[in-house]
């Protein structure tokens, strides 16, 4: 490479690119786009690698990766792409002005350091709780809501995992037959939790003894609590999906009640969706409006045993549904079943839409 100049050369297309697609194939006044220097903040950790992952398969423009994690992590190697990478500080980071940071190191981290990137200029994409419910921040699923971004955003929040695949599906549901009530029930993976939580599932599996992420044994049982408990007996959790599918949706109007379930898989979050709407539907047009709503797959075949499953989700980026059938104990209501990987769309996946977004609307460069 002479003179460390890359430029990326795209094909210009008079449509608009899909969803599936990286969002910085639009059309600039030149033709190009100038590829930037990215902080991914947790790096070291769970979602952080699988950020560097996704960001390397979706080939978005990185000239310069800035892996950040904790001070004990500073100055460890990192590779991607086949280049290694030293750990940098938090400040270190900041100090090198990337032009987003996506950060994905838990919720405290997240409000001490994001307002500093952001006070620097720096775009922040954040995959913690933190600012989820800032009136003042936009909560983002690209495939849903990428139009209430602006280039004045500087700290743009990443909803929780399981709301993000339940309103992807909701949505075109939504606009088409309005929804008055959603009953949701998770279950979901213990990658959701965390590496430590992963070898908890592991060890009691070979039935070595070791440190506990959970109160309780996760392997051969399930654990109907995810976060902690608040003053109306729902956990944080349930209280997120609630919340979240709300201003995800734009409709205060949408009732959401949740119970959220912590299951021994890997792969993805499942949830059994129950939706009231105010308009009846027939169920192949249902069908017919999510296989065409980008990211999303409908496997339905019951003949054939088809159906959505945290195996057949893993590593992939869609949102998959199926069981898709009426309630029959009420008028307009249907029942689903959506599978998501976790890691992927409810998070690192999701997180690099919305950089990818902003970099094809050329608000950051």
């Amino acid at each position: 490479m002479q003179g460390g100049l890359v430029v990326l050369f795209i094909k210009i297309s008079t449509g608009l690119p899909k969803m599936g697609r990286l969002f910085f194939n639009q059309k600039t006044p030149k033709g190009i786009f100038k590829i930037m220097k990215v902080a991914v903040v947790g790096a070291t950790g769970l979602v952080g690698t699988k950020m560097l992952q996704v960001l390397a398969e979706r080939n978005f423009p990185v000239t310069e990766l800035l892996p950040v994690a904790s001070e004990r992590s500073v100055g460890k190697e990192i590779d991607f792409k086949g280049k290694k990478y030293k750990v940098v500080s938090m400040q270190d980071a900041i100090d090198a002005k990337p032009a987003v940071a996506i950060f994905s190191a838990g919720g405290n981290t997240s409000l001490e350091w994001a307002p500093k990137f952001a006070a620097a200029g720096i775009t922040v994409v954040d995959n913690s709780s933190a600012w989820r419910m800032d009136a003042s921040k936009k909560l983002v699923v690209p495939e849903v809501n990428a139009h209430v971004l602006t280039a004045d955003d500087k700290i743009i929040a990443n909803p929780n995992c399981s709301t993000i695949q339940m309103v992807i599906v909701l949505k075109p549901l939504h606009d088409k037959y309005k929804i008055k009530r959603v009953v949701v029930s998770t279950y979901q993976s213990v990658t959701g939790t965390g590496v430590k939580a992963v070898q908890q599932m592991m060890n009691e599996r070979k039935g070595v003894e070791g440190e506990m992420a959970y109160k309780y044994a996760i392997d051969l049982n399930v654990i109907p609590q995810i976060d902690v408990f608040t003053d109306n007996a729902y956990t944080k959790e349930e209280m997120k999906m609630v919340k979240e599918t709300k201003k995800i949706l734009e409709d205060e109007s949408v009732k959401v009640t949740a119970t959220c379930v912590r299951i021994p898989t890997m792969g993805g979050h499942s949830e059994s969706v129950n939706i009231e709407f105010e308009n009846d539907f027939n169920l192949d047009d249902v069908k017919a409006l999510l296989s065409k709503t980008e990211g999303v797959v409908v496997q339905d075949d019951i003949s054939n045993a088809l159906y959505p499953m945290p195996l057949t989700a893993h590593d992939k980026d869609e949102t998959f549904v199926g069981r898709i059938r009426r309630d029959e104990t009420q008028p307009n209501t249907l029942n689903c079943w959506i599978v998501s990987d976790n890691l992927r769309k409810g998070a690192a996946t999701n997180a690099i839409q919305i950089a990818e977004y902003l970099s094809g609307k050329q608000y950051i460069s």
